[in-house]
């Protein structure tokens, strides 16, 4: 497919897709890292200092993907480091309401999302669970590291424990925040550590990284549910929303929605993504791209 790149996108491009997902009953949406970043959830610059600068200090991290690879010496260093990861990055709310302003968009619809976030921010904006695709795991959920089973456990709970351990306290809005003065520790408790329930090896985060992500039966029903969808509308007006998702894993949704929108005959594409909106010369007839801030879009789509 020969892609083109959108020129400069005007205010046009909000309406058109404004009209379009007030004519559209059905949308799916495939949500990448992008539509997080739009949300606030950055990994390096000051929320990264403002949570890791003692990591960042001792070990010149540059951003929390770095201090996620770094070869701990021990496992108490590398759960403070982890669980303060987890917590920010799934339990606390994104700073700016693009979830939710989404959310109102399509809330009156037929929808379904396919995502390779792992943060649930779609759950959390009150997005329905049984609509939901998390191709790629969550960072709520840990699993056996061999893995010796197929399961995967909820880790609110440890979590908790273990940011509070470091001197954390969380505010009633989820926040995380140190006393003044207070300095954090950048250990856990021996006892708070966790290894796998049934062969004592140690626990990792449910992330598809390599050969060993369990894709647990929860997985399994999302991934049948999602096909079933696809099946059921494939005859419909259906909108495929793709938001922020980039050139890393382009099979999973980006490369699908493209090959669906050309093959079905009532379907119309839509890519919102700041510096990365492309569509094939195929579809283009079909497609709108936005290259803006999805923040910025969304916010003028639902206020407007």
């Amino acid at each position: 497919m020969l892609l083109l790149q959108p020129k400069t996108i005007s205010s046009d491009k909000i309406e058109q897709l404004k009209n379009i997902l007030r004519q559209t009953e059905t949308v799916i949406i495939g949500a990448g890292a992008g539509l997080s970043t739009a949300a606030g959830f950055t990994y390096s610059g000051k929320r990264f200092q403002l949570y890791f600068k003692d990591f960042a200090e001792k070990y010149d991290f540059k951003d929390m993907y770095t201090g996620g690879f770094f070869p701990y010496e021990t496992f108490k260093e590398y759960w403070a480091y982890w669980s303060r990861y987890i917590y920010i990055n799934r339990y606390m709310n994104p700073p700016k309401p693009v979830y939710q302003n989404l959310y109102k968009l399509v809330k009156d619809k037929d929808y379904f999302v396919i995502t390779t976030n792992v943060d649930h921010c779609f759950q959390k904006a009150g997005f329905d669970k049984r609509r939901i695709y998390y191709t790629q795991g969550d960072y709520g959920l840990f699993q056996c590291s061999e893995p010796c089973h197929k399961e995967t456990y909820d880790n609110a709970e440890t979590i908790y424990k273990m940011v509070k351990a470091q001197g954390y306290q969380i505010g009633a809005d989820n926040s995380l925040y140190l006393p003044e003065g207070r300095s954090a520790k950048m250990s856990v408790p021996e006892e708070l550590i966790p290894y796998c329930p049934k062969c004592k090896k140690p626990i990792s985060m449910n992330l598809r990284a390599d050969d060993t992500f369990v894709q647990d039966e929860g997985w399994y029903q999302a991934a049948e549910q999602y096909k079933l969808f696809l099946k059921q509308h494939q005859h419909t007006n259906v909108l495929f929303l793709e938001l922020g998702v980039g050139f890393n894993t382009p099979s999973i949704i980006k490369y699908p929605f493209w090959n669906l929108t050309n093959d079905w005959q009532h379907a119309t594409y839509a890519c919102l993504n700041k510096g990365e909106a492309f569509v094939p010369e195929e579809i283009k007839h079909k497609s709108l791209c936005i290259n803006k801030d999805i923040y910025m879009v969304l916010h003028q789509i639902v206020t407007i």
